[in-house]
């Protein structure tokens, strides 16, 4: 059919537009596969793509197009939105009822369509309170998780008869800030998962009371906490160029088959688990990361606890994270929501019991940590102040070079005990929010004095990176700061050292 219309001359074409838009014709159609699938699935958010060129985009114009009252298109850049609105253009002829100003396309049948973008990862509050029957996101592994989250917040609809649905398209991520939606769809994207899903089955997920996701067994309200929780379902339905026959019939396959690696597995085969690159200055390499990882196996004997890694908040959407090292072996990150370590007694009432040996705390002392400090402090405890601007006296085991501060000391001391070549390389749980974390920390090389320091990223720009805070890499980090005491030591025993003296 296709081959047929190419042959087709100008006036016949437009007559066949014609005969094609006559009467009640839909603007937009699916194409039988895993297109019609996603259009038709009863999941409350699905992931459709993986590949390049399976028509992801088309999928969201199509569902504005014909299903959903009020959607909006998000991209992360204002500048992506671009080939939205050319696409669209393609589809209806026109650009009539497009206001390029407001980004709000008025759509025949008194549909809207909005296109909206997030560039900074705090922008979700200029859609803060704006309701949408769908809420389409292009790219979603260019999102953070936060942005994310928020943005459905505001999923709902006046009217009982239309729908409401989150779509999300995308190819596999190409950086470790990405890695959060493989975590989101895990039962269909990890291969470890214990409980793996199929393309298109539904899973049912209720936010718990440590503010994480879990899974239930279907559709029927369960208790949280307090409150009867009504579950929401995902599914995840992959698709490729070879299920686009108009794509496939202008040569694209053969332009991704010509990708280099990883590119190619991740946009011909949507392969989420073929290695994204690393930026040149991100201080431990996703491979180091996922290699601990692989080597981590739960222990009845864990063996002396050596470090306690606090990391504290306070309310919002961070967590108190507690990293417990036992030598080169990491038990499970134990973490709380903010709110429920609201002040210093709490905080230090959340870590006393998962402390044995007497391990030192390591403790971030800035804002609510400074409080829960005091409380440990109080207690007789093994504890360690850690303040990441302090300066530090070690220098790195590879040259000369020496650390701005505690937190480039910590995360570089981090980087050599995860390197492979090193005796004992440690382990850590395969926990994927711990991945993100440390792969999210980059480092530059600055001038300190006579010397040359490594420094790392604020903790500020791995949050704004990262979409939340990264409290569980930050506690494991924290235990490998110079100067831990040993187990057993007090409070009262145990002095830091005097800071460099870098005049010398």
């Amino acid at each position: 059919m296709l081959e047929l219309v190419k042959q087709l001359d100008p006036a016949a074409r437009a007559e066949l537009d014609t005969i094609l838009m006559a009467g009640d014709a839909p603007l937009w159609v699916p194409q039988d596969g895993p297109q019609r699938q996603a259009f038709e699935s009863a999941a409350d958010i699905v992931f459709y793509g993986g590949a390049a060129g399976g028509g992801k985009t088309d999928l969201l114009l199509g569902l504005s197009l014909t299903s959903q009252q009020h959607s909006i298109i998000f991209r992360r850049e204002a500048v992506q939105l671009v080939g939205i609105e050319e696409r669209m253009t393609a589809i209806l002829g026109t650009r009539k009822g497009y206001n390029s100003q407001d980004g709000v396309w008025r759509l025949p049948g008194g549909r809207v369509m909005e296109l909206g973008s997030v560039k900074e990862p705090g922008d979700w509050i200029k859609y803060q309170g704006r309701a949408h029957d769908a809420k389409l996101f292009d790219e979603i592994c260019h999102f953070t998780e936060a942005q994310f989250r928020t943005l459905i917040g505001w999923l709902r609809t006046d009217r009982p008869d239309v729908r409401q649905r989150v779509v999300c398209a995308g190819n596999p991520p190409t950086t470790a800030e990405g890695e959060w939606v493989k975590r989101y769809w895990a039962a269909w994207l990890e291969p470890t998962h214990p409980n793996p899903a199929k393309p298109g089955e539904l899973r049912w997920y209720v936010t718990n009371e440590k503010g994480e996701d879990q899974e239930v067994p279907g559709p029927e309200p369960v208790m949280v906490g307090e409150d009867l929780t009504q579950p929401k379902s995902r599914t995840f339905i992959p698709s490729s160029v070879n299920d686009n026959l108009f794509l496939l019939s202008t040569g694209y396959k053969a332009t991704l088959q010509a990708l280099p690696e990883p590119l190619r597995s991740q946009m011909l085969r949507g392969d989420f688990n073929a290695g994204a690159s690393d930026p040149a200055w991100q201080t431990i390499p996703t491979e180091w990361i996922k290699a601990a990882q692989a080597r981590w196996k739960p222990r009845d004997a864990k063996g002396l606890m050596t470090a306690v890694g606090f990391d504290p908040a306070r309310g919002g959407i961070d967590k108190s994270s507690i990293a417990r090292r036992h030598g080169n072996w990491f038990d499970q990150i134990v973490s709380a929501p903010g709110a429920v370590t609201k002040d210093g007694p709490t905080a230090a009432g959340f870590a006393v019991p998962l402390v044995r040996d007497g391990a030192c705390i390591c403790i971030d002392a800035i804002g609510i940590g400074s409080s829960a400090l005091d409380f440990l402090v109080g207690l007789n405890l093994n504890v360690l102040a850690v303040v990441g601007s302090e300066s530090a006296s070690g220098m790195a085991k590879a040259g000369k070079l020496r650390f701005r501060n505690r937190r480039a000391e910590m995360y570089w001391r981090l980087r050599e005990a995860l390197d492979p070549t090193a005796p004992e390389p440690i382990a850590l749980p395969p926990d994927p929010e711990l991945l993100a974390d440390l792969a999210a920390v980059r480092y530059k090389v600055v001038t300190m004095g006579k010397v040359a320091a490594i420094q790392m990223r604020d903790k500020d720009e791995v949050r704004e990176a990262l979409g939340r805070s990264p409290d569980k890499g930050d506690a494991v980090a924290m235990t490998f700061v110079d100067g831990i005491p040993p187990p057993g030591a007090t409070a009262q025993t145990y002095h830091e050292p005097p800071p460099p003296d870098w005049r010398t």
